[in-house]
C-alpha cells in the first residue's frame, strides 16, 4: 500500500495540521518508460503553502484529496526504464507526501539522479535545490562583490544560511536577520556571518544603520513584508535587492502590507529582482559541483531538522511557519 498525506481543506490564513489528513492506497502500476520510487525523505519548503491555495504559484494548486505537492528524494524499486531510470539509484524529484511515487520520462520540474556516496538528507539541502537557489540567487543574480554590504533575511534558514555564507567567499561583509538569539548566534559563531540582527527584540533600521552607515548594497529578501520595508529604507546607491522567497505573506489572509520604502528604489538608483531556480536548472551540473567541493573542504556548513514518519509532515509544514527549527526541515520515511 502506498500511504499518502492529502488536502483535506484549503487554509484560510495560518496553514494547520488540521488541513491535512492520512490515507492509503495501492501502489501505482507503471507503464512503459516510468519507474517507482520509494521516498525515503521529504523537504519541507514554504513553497509547498501555494500549492496548498486554489490559484497555486508557478505552478496549478494541489487538488483537494491528492497527495500534497513537496520536493522528496527517493530509490527506483521497480523500472520500466533501466537506461533512465536504474534500479538502485536514488533521485530528487517532486515525490509529493506519499510513500511511492511514479516517474515518468524527462518529467517537469525535471528530475535529478544522485551522485554516488553523496548522502540523500544533503541532496535535499546544500547539494539540492535549496543550495542550487542559494547559489544562482547571489552568484548570478545579486552578484556581490568585495567590501559590499550583504544582508539577508531568515539568516538561519536552509536557503538564507547558504547564501550568506556563499557571499561571505566573495569578500562581502554578512548581515543576516533572524528571529530568535539562538538562531543569531548560529549564523555568527558558526556560519561565520560578521553580524545578525534579531528582528523579534531590536529594531531593524536602527541596528542596519548602526551596522552599515553607508547602507546595504545586496539585500537578498527571503520575507518579504515589513521586513523587506525596514530595509529599503537603508539600500546604498545602486544597491540590488533579490526576491527570492516572500514567507511573511504565505499565510496572510487578505492582502500583503504595503512597501511604503519602495520610493527609495528610484533615489538610490538600486534595482529589485525576483528570480526562480528552474529558469537556471541547466546550470545545476556545474553548481552542485561547486556546492560538493565547498561542503567537503567545511567551508559550507549546514544543519538538519528532522523529524520521523509521514504522519508528522503537515507538523513539519506547521513548524516552517512558526520559527520552531533550525536550518532544512525534512520528514524521514
Amino acid at each position: 500500500m502506498n500511504r499518502q498525506v492529502v488536502l483535506a481543506k484549503r487554509p484560510v490564513g495560518m496553514v494547520t495540521e488540521s488541513c491535512f489528513e492520512t490515507t492509503e492506497t495501492s501502489v501505482p502500476q507503471l507503464g512503459d518508460g516510468e519507474a517507482l520510487l520509494e521516498v525515503r525523505y521529504l523537504g519541507i519548503d514554504p513553497t509547498i503553502r501555494g500549492w496548498l491555495d486554489e490559484r497555486g504559484n508557478y505552478m496549478a494548486g494541489v487538488a483537494i484529496g491528492e497527495a500534497v505537492r513537496s520536493n522528496g528524494v527517493g530509490v527506483v524499486v521497480e523500472t520500466y526504464n533501466p537506461d533512465e531510470y536504474p534500479l538502485g539509484r536514488a533521485f530528487m524529484h517532486l515525490t509529493g507526501w506519499q510513500q511511492y511515487c511514479v516517474v515518468q520520462s524527462n518529467p517537469f520540474p525535471p528530475i535529478t539522479m544522485v551522485p554516488e556516496g553523496v548522502d540523500l538528507l544533503d541532496v535535499l539541502g546544500v547539494l539540492g535545490h535549496v543550495g542550487i537557489t542559494a547559489y544562482v540567487g547571489v552568484l548570478e543574480v545579486a552578484r556581490p562583490q568585495p567590501n559590499e554590504t550583504f544582508c539577508v533575511s531568515a539568516a538561519a534558514s536552509s536557503v538564507g544560511s547558504i547564501a550568506g555564507q556563499i557571499a561571505k567567499m566573495q569578500g562581502a561583509t554578512v548581515i543576516g536577520i533572524a528571529g530568535s538569539p539562538e538562531k543569531c548566534a548560529w549564523v555568527i559563531d558558526d556560519l561565520g556571518f560578521d553580524a545578525c540582527i534579531d528582528y523579534k527584540r531590536e529594531d531593524v533600521a536602527a541596528r542596519l544603520k548602526e551596522l552599515a552607515p553607508k547602507g546595504v548594497d545586496v539585500f537578498f529578501d527571503n520575507v518579504g513584508g515589513e521586513l523587506l520595508d525596514a530595509v529599503l529604507r537603508r539600500l546604498a546607491l545602486r544597491a540590488r535587492v533579490v526576491l527570492c522567497g516572500d514567507i511573511s505573506t504565505y499565510n496572510l489572509d487578505g492582502p500583503a502590507p504595503a512597501l511604503h520604502n519602495i520610493r527609495y528604489l528610484m533615489g538610490k538608483r538600486a534595482r529589485m529582482e525576483g528570480f526562480n531556480t528552474l529558469d537556471h536548472w541547466d546550470h545545476y551540473g556545474a553548481a552542485a559541483e561547486q556546492l560538493a567541493e565547498w561542503h567537503a573542504a567545511g567551508r559550507l556548513k549546514h544543519r538538519v531538522h528532522e523529524l520521523d514518519g509521514i504522519d508528522r509532515a503537515p507538523e513539519a509544514l506547521v513548524r516552517l511557519f512558526s520559527g520552531e527549527h533550525l536550518g532544512k526541515l525534512v520528514v524521514r520515511l
